[in-house]
């Protein structure tokens, strides 16, 4: 009985507070004014760098200016009119700045003359901190692995859709990516996530890597911390050509 009397007692207190007349509410009591958000002019088009972008592949700027083949030193690729075509054998290009959290554009083209089929059909890769890959391929009317087409992060997760254009049409990335942060033990406390439009279409949505890319194996075995890391393009030994490929750190 003294328990159901205390009980009475505390919701009894309750609806009085609650009866309680709460300050009329006026909009400026909810309007956050500073700090000013920061101007960016972004670009004529979609596809030109904003005002605050790093650019790192573009007609007016010498091929190694931001960029190394793998041993850092001068790039092996073809470079023409802001161009750069994958020459075979010559390796990776990497960026010479290293990278965390961003928004990547850039623009590939796959060969115009079809001389292979699946995974040898224009292939190459955009990996991110040099770590994470987002397949570059032709998939046009060209069936591979659905977690090694275009637009897939490699082995781990396959595009929504296909959404490529013809062999030798340009077409677009665009990469929103945020990098892991780990734990003091060395596994993930966030994991990689990666959002990409291809050529206007959201064909990975915020998705988790699960690990770094792994040709042969398990991501999740080969998870080590690392910091910020460099944007990376494949020799996969097809001649494979970028453009305009700019990049604002998030």
């Amino acid at each position: 009985m003294r328990e159901l009397v205390l009980v009475l007692l505390v919701l009894m207190s309750m609806s009085v507070f609650a009866q309680e007349e709460r300050p009329a509410m006026v909009p400026e009591m909810t309007e956050i004014w500073d700090p000013e958000v920061p101007v960016v002019t972004p670009g004529e088009k979609p596809m030109d760098a904003p005002s605050d972008a790093i650019v790192l592949l573009g007609v007016e700027q010498a091929f190694g200016y931001e960029w190394t083949n793998g041993n850092g030193e001068e790039p092996g690729w073809d470079f023409e009119n802001g161009v750069a075509t994958v020459k075979g054998g010559t390796g990776i290009i990497k960026t010479k700045r290293q990278f965390k959290d961003f928004q990547l554009h850039l623009e590939w083209r796959s060969p115009a003359e079809v001389v292979s089929e699946s995974q040898g059909r224009g292939n190459s890769g955009v990996f991110l901190q040099g770590i994470y890959e987002v397949q570059v391929l032709d998939n046009y009317n060209n069936r591979t692995y659905r977690n090694g087409q275009a637009g897939s992060v490699y082995k781990q997760h396959a595009p929504l859709v296909n959404a490529c254009k013809g062999p030798g049409e340009w077409q677009t990335y665009d990469i929103i990516y945020t990098a892991p942060r780990f734990n003091a033990d060395g596994t993930y406390f966030t994991h990689p996530r990666i959002t990409l439009i291809h050529n206007g279409v959201l064909v990975q949505n915020n998705v988790i890597a699960r690990g770094p890319t792994e040709y042969i194996g398990i991501p999740e075995y080969a998870v080590k911390p690392h910091g910020d890391g460099p944007i990376i393009l494949q020799d996969h030994g097809n001649p494979v050509s970028f453009r305009n490929i700019w990049i604002r750190e998030l």
